[in-house]
């Protein structure tokens, strides 16, 4: 007999993913067109009668349109960001209709490399298009077009997720009444392009790679894509967190003078590389990682970030960590600054959490404090 397990506190429970299909085109900034493709999508709680109440949740890096409950098959497959979503959590769903999409080059069903060329009838492989956070913004559109939605109460997301909830009120200004940019930088420095370069190196030149098209000869990068996540996970912690966590700590109890993982954050990192390598496409992995370094809202405004922010019109939270060296609060505010120029209104909190940059995820209870009074506010104006 199956043991029961006990469902997470306060959670929307089991949950169904679905799919939205499209036959109109998508243009795409780098000039390919999609001729049809697929979203698969998840919501919680219910939209009301005027459908003002939908907030939309963007995806960072490695997540999914899986944001919060779990599956009745899998139980233990809790949503990415579950601790800030359900009944009486920050985005509660008592009160809101939250929507989790799988974006466009994904690899957890939505139309991307793993998907079949409809001119071709192949896989798509390596031959699937670069990809950006406006192409993205843009079939999030049309799936709520088709769901009914012709304004979000809010769009938010951390990290590349929060590049979507900006472009969001750049793009579509009259069509969300709050951003919610979360451990967000305008884009990319140096730095962050140079180790999404030795990640997608890494991947590249993996013997199984086969130009992206390791399906056809039935292989796989793993090796590749392993120490890709693991020059990633070196990024998302803070020096004080990783050493806190694991110091210097052995995994034996003496030094074996060998290439073995000897110390316990060499362990940590291996067993995250192996088990990303898993279940992660690589091709998505190289798409997802361009994502992130062609965002720059202010590149068609000769780098003027107040003038890529003019039209937004929505109001803005912006939230950043002390310790988030990736991308850090000075970067955040550089966003708050040029919303502040264009008189937009603006709320903005740096917290104090020693996690670096995955403390968008965790469970900091004044960031929490914060997310949910926030959100109480755009309910009030939903309510008046």
């Amino acid at each position: 007999m199956r043991e029961s397990i006990k469902e997470p506190e306060n959670s929307v429970g089991v949950v169904t993913p679905q799919t939205a299909r499209f036959a109109e085109p998508l243009v795409l900034r780098g000039g390919t067109v999609l001729r049809d493709y697929e979203l698969v999508y998840e919501t919680y709680g219910e939209l009301n009668a005027d459908r003002s109440n939908a907030v939309l949740v963007c995806h960072a890096l490695n997540a999914s349109h899986h944001v919060a409950g779990y599956y009745a098959d899998a139980p233990d497959n809790v949503g990415w960001w579950d601790n800030m979503i359900g009944p009486g959590k920050p985005l509660d769903t008592r009160r809101f209709f939250v929507i989790g999409v799988n974006n466009i080059g994904g690899c957890h069903g939505s139309t991307g490399p793993l998907s079949v060329n409809s001119d071709t009838g192949r896989t798509w492989g390596g031959d699937f298009p670069v990809i950006t956070v406006e192409d993205w913004v843009d079939a999030q559109a049309r799936l709520a077009d088709q769901l009914g939605i012709s304004q979000f109460a809010a769009v938010m997301g951390g990290s590349l997720g929060a590049m979507q909830a900006l472009a969001w009120s750049i793009r579509y200004p009259q069509r969300l009444r709050h951003s919610i940019v979360i451990a967000c930088a305008p884009n990319l420095s140096a730095q962050n392009i140079a180790f999404n370069e030795v990640a997608r190196q890494a991947i590249i030149t993996d013997p199984d790679f086969n130009d992206g098209h390791y399906l056809a000869k039935g292989t796989a990068p793993k090796r590749g894509l392993r120490v890709a996540r693991m020059v990633g996970h070196i990024t998302y912690l803070s020096d004080d967190e990783m050493a806190n966590k694991f110091g210097r700590q052995l995994k034996h109890d003496k030094l074996n003078y060998n290439f073995d993982t000897e110390f316990q954050i060499e362990s940590y990192l291996r067993h995250q590389g192996n088990k990303f390598a898993d279940h992660f496409d690589a091709n998505t992995y190289l798409r997802i990682t361009k994502v992130l370094d062609y965002f720059d809202p202010a590149l068609e405004h000769g780098g003027d970030l107040t003038k890529a922010l003019k039209k937004v019109a929505s109001s803005v939270l912006v939230i950043s960590f002390a310790t988030d060296w990736r991308f850090s609060p000075e970067r955040s505010r550089e966003i708050v600054h040029a919303l502040l120029d264009n008189r937009v209104r603006v709320t903005y909190a740096e917290i104090d959490a020693p996690h670096g940059h995955d403390a968008f995820l965790l469970d900091d209870p004044r960031y929490h404090r914060l997310v949910a009074a926030y959100f109480e506010r755009v309910h009030r104006e939903i309510e008046s």
